[in-house]
């Protein structure tokens, strides 16, 4: 029997804002998750593909490196991008739910697009037979409007009104389908939350978010509104897991949940330094929960290192779906999911650049690398996740040969970039 798949994403969630990440709300802001990683496989050592969120999107999408992607460059692909034909994903190009769908799973997605906008771009060009949620990034939880008070919410590619807090939304679409697959084809069902995501608004905000000026003009917020946006979507994603048991799918359905990137303002990344758009840990390093009651034991915790786009190819082997010509480049975990497989050596890749500052960084087993427009460290990340004591001095030939790996790889995912893609025209 194929397993259905439900992959869940949080939008700047900090690595240590659920209960089960040692977070610091009590009680915990995230009963649901907790249990979910109780009943499944806690990765520590979990990480997205970029430090902002539509980078990653591309990547859990395609699985491969975004930068091979002209619209997997921009970081992240801004509201400047409306109606650009280059800034966004290829309809042709393979991805997850395409190569699903092919193979015989029915696929929608609910919540967050963000990988290019109508006409050019969508999730039904890429894959998702159903689609309900926002195309571009931050938008307000109760207008629906993005800070330029464009209002962007669509069933399909149809702009749409529906009342109501967006989580709430989400969560309500999500059961729906859910429930409509009961004696179906095997389903995959993408629920990327906008939450915990700015503007910071609760469910009990909807009296003061009506004016498009509030979310413009002020950020507003609070670390206890923060934490209540994410116990808000943790009790969806309760009714998610409840709808699966209700509908007989609990056993057989792969249920994954992570986060785009590391936490933002308000959130907790503790043990971490660094936030979003950082290289640092706390910018890249993600909650990473997997749960098949069916195969996978219960209570476990690996310090597999794991990435975002290592969920398509392990979706896909699940699955038994053909990808030959998707060029994957993630791994499939389901030997370690399985089986208390050791871990894997593994180099991962990164680079970021914003507001005209660049940084790049490599981790390689324990050694992690991070350059700052030419300030060089070295970090232990298994006795030092901190990154509180640069060993570049001590250790000079870790330093240059993870430097020469970033060089390679930027050099490999740029000239295929180069090869496909015209420069975007703003």
């Amino acid at each position: 029997m194929r397993p259905n798949f439900v992959f869940i994403l949080a939008d700047d969630l900090g690595y240590a804002d659920l209960g089960c990440y040692g977070g610091r709300a009590s009680p915990s802001c995230s009963p649901n998750l907790d249990r979910m990683a109780a009943e499944g496989l806690r990765f520590t050592d979990g990480y997205a593909n970029s430090s902002v969120c539509s980078p990653s999107r591309f990547a859990l999408i395609t699985g491969r490196w975004q930068y091979r992607l002209r619209g997997g460059a921009d970081e992240p692909v801004a509201k400047r991008a409306r109606g650009n034909p280059e800034l966004g994903l290829p309809p042709a190009h393979p991805t997850m739910p395409s190569l699903l769908r092919d193979a015989g799973y029915s696929t929608g997605l609910v919540g967050k697009w963000h990988l290019g906008f109508p006409p050019h771009f969508g999730p039904l060009q890429s894959g998702y037979q159903e689609y309900f949620g926002v195309m571009s990034g931050g938008v307000d939880y109760f207008t629906h409007c993005d800070s330029a008070g464009i209002h962007d919410l669509f069933e399909g590619e149809t702009e749409v009104d529906r009342p109501g807090y967006l989580t709430d939304l989400i969560s309500d679409r999500a059961v729906d389908y859910i429930g409509r697959q009961q004696g179906k084809a095997p389903f995959m069902l993408s629920v990327h939350y906008t939450a915990p995501h700015w503007p910071w608004e609760t469910r009990e905000d909807e009296a003061v978010a009506k004016s498009i000026a509030k979310i413009i003009h002020t950020d507003g917020g609070s670390v206890p509104t923060y934490l209540e946006m994410i116990r808000q979507m943790d009790e969806g994603i309760g009714r998610i897991l409840a709808a699966l048991k209700a509908t007989g799918a609990d056993k057989d359905t792969i249920v994954v949940f992570t986060s785009d990137n590391g936490g933002e303002r308000f959130s907790d990344t503790w043990p971490l330094t660094g936030k979003k758009m950082d290289l640092l840990e706390g910018g890249i390093r993600v909650p990473y929960i997997v749960r098949w009651p069916a195969q996978v034991a219960a209570g476990g915790t690996t310090p597999q290192m794991a990435i975002t786009m290592d969920l398509t190819r392990t979706v896909l082997g699940a699955a038994g779906a053909g990808f030959a010509d998707a060029k994957l480049e993630g791994i499939d975990l389901l030997p370690l999911l399985k089986t208390a497989a050791p871990p894997l050596d593994r180099t991962f890749f990164w680079r970021a650049v914003y507001q005209g500052r660049e940084e790049k960084a490599a981790r390689s087993g324990a050694w992690k690398v991070f350059l700052d427009d030419g300030i060089q460290m070295l970090f232990d990340v298994t006795r030092d996740p901190g990154e509180r004591h640069d060993t570049a001095a001590e250790h000079p030939d870790i330093v240059a040969r993870l430097k020469a790996q970033i060089e390679a790889w930027e050099k490999d995912v740029d000239a295929e970039a180069s090869a496909l893609h015209k420069p975007a025209r703003n």
